[in-house]
């Protein structure tokens, strides 16, 4: 065998160093004629011209481009003759010749290679071995003999070498190996091939990584390996990251938003792409797709969890081809673009592009249909569901029509009586949606009126109360909601109908007892309970009857003790049960009972401590309330001292009698006075605290302190003493003030009343006389007040000797 050393190619060219040892070894010797006489290298493409000599195709008409550039007349570069053509004429024999001996000699250079090609042998043997692999497959007409030789199992052996030279180098060469040869592509694919390929997706180092996307790029050309490829776990979650990727290098993202292009043709792969965000090939098939591929790939997508941003991006997108095919396929049809509404209609802003898409007419029509053709009832629950997720969006259900040509809207009694008939027609999970349908539409100032009115007229209360014992969780939590929604405005029919049911008002209360931790439904049930009329004395009896004030003050307890776990829900709940428990001082002048168990319970020690739950306003607002209930009884339940009577000459000789000294008595009740007892504000430092609660910034909080402290000065108690003790806490001025701040009428009302009693202090009134404040408030309530609070303000404006004493201007009625 003969060795010819002929020089070494750079990358750039054929093959490097590493890899010339074998391109220079020759089973026969280089002919002279297979050597180009400018480049000294064997040629490809001989050509022949007009002096006889043999030439690489484009060495010679590199020649000739520099004589015509130089201006030279073309001449043979051997034999400097001047030519009169420069006509190439191929030499296909020397060719064809000189391409028997370059198979030749590769068949023996590759076999030699071959040897070097597994994790046995030095590295330096290794890379040149395939980088001369490289060299003859880039020749492209030789590919085929790497693939005969069995070349490709022994270069994938390698990727799993400890070299990262090596691994790089072998994935560099089955990348050359297989471009534009399927059977390449298919030898390759066998095995786990494509499973080791993939996990240098995920290794840190980049080179290594581009030239997999590139190798796995080349092998998605080919159709029949993509479904394949896609199939290969995580292939297409790493590729779908790597698309997207602002890390990686820019051909490493362009490889794999090229491969994932490829897999494409495979609706697996399209499945899979969608599973991990990336969802146009998907929404693109149910656009443009045959409709038994719209259908599954809208089946599909109903079944996927998207983010908001992408539930927003499926509804601009393929909205109204789902909306259509809701409306006019099959069952099955209809089952798979339900199941995508459903999905993306659960995000507020997406309902609202399909609503403005037209999903309401169809909707409405197959919840409701009845007939030969009904929509199944699995299908109408999810209806049901897309429905309440519709509801939820914040759109004008006033003014959207839900049939054609008819202004018949979501909101009109007829909707709303169809949607309550079908409620009590259907099975637990259809009656759950809808009701949530109504929770919906009752959750907004704009449709909670025509809703009220139409339960109201459609006299569904008692139905709608019977769901409070439903045994499923999410039907009864629905109705629940639905109640406490509508009790604001229906609180009085709510109350009759929980107060003449058998059970229902004692599930709301059983329910309130777990103490599990406070949940939605809790805290819904607890808003129901508190929305009730305050003074029906029937249902508060009742509830004290069946212990619901003992169940509600121990919650209250535990609470404040840190004995349950809070959550989103702490606040509604502890509001609602105040209030619950408030109502009971409303029926103390008619219940005894309600007496002994506000004594029992000492309630006005607890309010009082309420009255400081800073941030929570419907709290003190309520406490308040709740003591100034309280108050107005003291005056009857104090306790008056028994004065002994007089002896028989006391009698007759008033010299010998002496009036008995009373010690320890309540200076504003005159008699003996407690708080638990009596519930006496004074005896319990409630004044200050009432006082402080003046300077809130919710008027309902300042109007209910306010008129707790008016009952210091109420009828009944001695005036003169309760102003002394507002005085004492410094609560003449903040009362003033009240009174100086222009605010709601019924707190101006409130007002003048507190100042009127004020000013009756001789000290007060000649204090605030010269108070332009003062005078300007009373003035104003005495021109635009009610004719009682002007009837107050103006004797408020005498006691400061604004108006004359013998002034009438509002004679007494009756006179």
């Amino acid at each position: 065998m003969a060795e010819s050393w002929d020089g070494s190619y750079d990358d750039s060219g054929s093959f490097s160093d590493e890899s010339g040892f074998y391109a220079r070894l020759h089973i026969e010797p280089i002919y002279d004629s297979f050597l180009c006489p400018l480049t000294k290298k064997v040629m490809r493409d001989p050509v022949t011209i007009e002096s006889g000599q043999t030439f690489e195709r484009a060495a010679i008409e590199m020649w000739f481009n520099e004589c015509r550039e130089s201006r030279r007349k073309p001449i043979c570069p051997m034999t400097l003759k001047e030519l009169r053509t420069t006509d190439l004429n191929p030499s296909i024999a020397l060719r064809n010749t000189i391409e028997e001996w370059t198979a030749r000699n590769e068949a023996v250079q590759l076999d030699m290679a071959r040897k070097s090609l597994n994790l046995g042998s030095p590295e330096k043997e290794t890379l040149g071995s395939l980088k001369y692999v490289q060299h003859v497959c880039q020749k492209g007409l030789s590919r085929h003999i790497a693939r005969n030789a069995g070349l490709i199992p022994m270069i994938v052996s390698l990727l799993k070498s400890t070299s990262r030279r090596v691994q790089f180098r072998a994935l560099e060469t089955l990348k050359i190996v297989v471009q534009e040869d399927n059977e390449c592509k298919e030898m390759l694919a066998e095995g786990d091939t494509l499973r080791t390929v993939v996990k240098f997706l995920r290794h840190e180092r980049s080179k290594e990584k581009e030239e997999a996307v590139a190798l796995l790029y080349e092998l998605s050309t080919s159709q029949d390996l993509c479904e394949k490829i896609g199939s290969v776990n995580g292939a297409i979650l790493i590729l779908v990251g790597m698309s997207s990727s602002r890390s990686e290098n820019i051909t490493t993202v362009e490889n794999a938003e090229r491969t994932l292009e490829n897999l494409e043709t495979c609706e697996n792969n399209i499945r899979q792409m969608a599973e991990y965000g990336r969802l146009r090939p998907l929404l693109t098939q149910i656009l443009e797709g045959p409709p038994e591929t719209k259908h599954s790939m809208a089946a599909h997508l109903g079944e996927l969890v998207l983010n908001n941003d992408d539930k927003l991006f499926v509804a601009q997108t393929v909205g109204p081809s789902l909306i259509n095919i809701m409306r006019s396929g099959d069952k099955q049809a209809k089952e798979a673009a339900l199941k995508a509404l459903n999905q993306i209609s659960s995000f507020e802003a997406s309902a609202r592009v399909l609503v403005q898409q037209g999903i309401l007419p169809p909707l409405v029509r197959d919840l409701f249909a009845v007939g030969s053709n009904p929509l199944p009832m699995k299908l109408k629950e999810v209806s049901a569901t897309i429905l309440a997720n519709i509801v939820s969006s914040g759109s004008d259900f006033n003014s959207i029509p839900v049939e054609p040509n008819n202004q018949t809207t979501l909101v009109s009694e007829a909707t709303i009586h169809s949607l309550l008939q079908l409620i009590s027609n259907t099975g637990p999970a259809i009656e759950c949606k809808l009701l949530q349908v109504l929770v919906g539409l009752t959750s907004s100032p704009s449709t909670i009126s025509s809703i009220v009115n139409a339960i109201r007229s459609s006299g569904a209360i008692i139905s709608l109360v019977q769901f409070i014992e439903a045994p499923q969780l999410d039907l009864r939590v629905s109705a629940i909601k639905l109640l406490q929604n509508i009790s604001p405005h229906l609180s009085q029919e709510l109350a009759d109908a929980l107060r003449g049911s058998v059970g229902q008002l004692s599930s709301l209360f059983r329910i309130i007892a777990e103490n599990t931790g406070i949940t939605e439904e809790q805290a819904a049930a607890v808003g129901l309970l508190a929305d009730l009329p305050e003074r029906d004395l029937g249902l508060s009896r009742q509830m004290l009857d069946e212990g619901a004030f003992e169940l509600v003050h121990l919650r209250i307890f535990q609470l404040r003790q840190g004995g349950t776990r809070g959550g989103r829900f702490l606040t509604p709940f502890l509001e609602g049960l105040v209030r619950i428990l408030a109502r009971i001082t409303f029926i103390l002048a008619d219940e005894p009972d309600a007496v002994a168990f506000c004594r029992n319970r000492d309630l006005a020690a607890l309010f009082i401590e309420l009255l400081q739950s800073n941030g929570l306003d419907n709290v003190q607002m309520v406490s308040a309330m709740a003591l100034e209930n309280l108050s107005l009884e003291s005056k009857t339940l104090t306790q008056l001292p028994t004065l002994p009577e007089p002896g028989f000459c006391a009698s007759i000789f008033p010299c010998f009698s002496s009036q008995p000294v009373l010690t320890g008595l309540c200076p504003l009740h005159r008699g003996t006075c407690s708080l638990k007892e009596t519930f006496c504000l004074l005896e319990g430092n409630a004044v200050d605290k009432l006082v402080a609660l003046l300077d809130h910034a919710s008027e309902k909080v300042v109007e209910a302190a306010l008129a707790a402290l008016s009952t210091l000065l109420d009828d009944g108690v001695d005036v003169e003493k309760g102003v002394n003790i507002l005085h004492n806490v410094d609560g003449v001025q903040p009362i003033f003030n009240v009174l100086f701040e222009n605010r709601s009428e019924n707190l101006m009302r409130r007002a003048v009343w507190t100042a009127e009693r004020l000013l009756r202090n001789d000290d007060i009134a000649i204090e605030f006389s010269n108070n332009p404040n003062v005078n300007t408030a009373l003035v104003d309530a005495f021109q635009h007040g009610d004719y009682k609070t002007r009837q107050i303000a103006e004797r408020a404006l005498r006691h400061v000797d604004k108006l004359p004493n013998f002034s009438n201007i509002f004679p007494n009625p009756g006179t």
